[in-house]
C-alpha cells in the first residue's frame, strides 16, 4: 500500500471553536484541525469519512455513521442517568 491509496478512515468532530475543530482520530487520539480542512457545514458530533485516492484526499460527512454515533451517545447518557444517587442531602 502506498500513501496514494490509503484505506478509508473516519474521524468524529468533538467540538468547534472559532476556526478550529477538535476531532477524535481512528486510534483514539484527539487532534485539533483547521475548520477549513473539514466539509462545509460540519457540526459537533458529525462523523467525517476520509479517503485518499491517487494522492487526492476526499473529505465528506457520513450521515449514517453520524446518526449511529448520536444514538450510541444518547444510550450511554441514558444508562449513566438511570442510576441516581442514593441517600439524602444535608444542607
Amino acid at each position: 500500500m502506498t500513501l496514494d491509496d490509503l484505506p478509508p478512515a473516519f474521524v468524529t468532530v468533538d467540538g468547534l471553536d472559532g476556526r478550529v475543530a477538535r476531532v477524535h482520530l481512528p486510534d483514539g487520539a484527539v487532534a485539533v484541525w483547521s475548520l477549513a480542512s473539514l466539509p462545509r457545514g460540519v457540526r459537533e458530533g458529525d462523523v467525517v469519512h476520509l479517503t485518499v485516492t491517487a494522492g487526492d484526499l476526499d473529505v465528506e460527512i457520513d450521515p449514517a455513521r453520524t446518526r449511529e454515533g448520536q444514538a450510541d451517545a444518547r444510550g450511554a447518557r441514558g444508562a449513566r442517568n438511570a442510576t441516581g444517587p442514593t441517600g439524602g442531602v444535608d444542607l
